[in-house]
């Protein structure tokens, strides 16, 4: 299975997350805001993909992921969020990620990270 980057500032959400993610077998690194999630890959390396939020305190996820991509240009990832407005649709787009919409089901998170772990993003 993949190593993950999940990065949620919501605790009970991130935990879910990485809950679901465990239970079918991936190896997960989680972060509450972009500055940890950059610590954490900075000691333990890149993901093979990652899981973040969009609206997130200090740098939002969108801006995360695109200095992860300067590490690793074909990161794939996935955003899962309830902002969705015309500048952040536009920004998520610019970056090639998949998105779910929170609220969302393990099925629908699983769907996505396979699809994102494909190169379908």
């Amino acid at each position: 299975m993949a190593r993950l980057l999940v990065v949620d500032d919501e605790p009970d959400v991130r935990d879910l997350i990485v809950k679901r993610l465990q239970a079918d077998g991936h190896d997960v690194l989680a972060a509450e805001d972009g500055a940890a999630a950059l610590a954490a890959v900075a000691r333990h390396g890149l993901p093979e993909a990652a899981i973040l939020d969009v609206d997130l305190p200090g740098m939002d996820g969108i801006e995360l992921l695109q200095r992860l991509r300067r590490q690793r240009p074909d990161l794939p990832a996935m955003f899962l969020t309830v902002l969705w407005d015309g500048a952040v649709s536009v920004r998520v787009q610019a970056t090639g990620a998949l998105y779910v919409r929170k609220p969302f089901t393990a099925d629908m998170l699983r769907a996505g990270l396979e699809r994102a772990l494909r190169g379908a993003g």
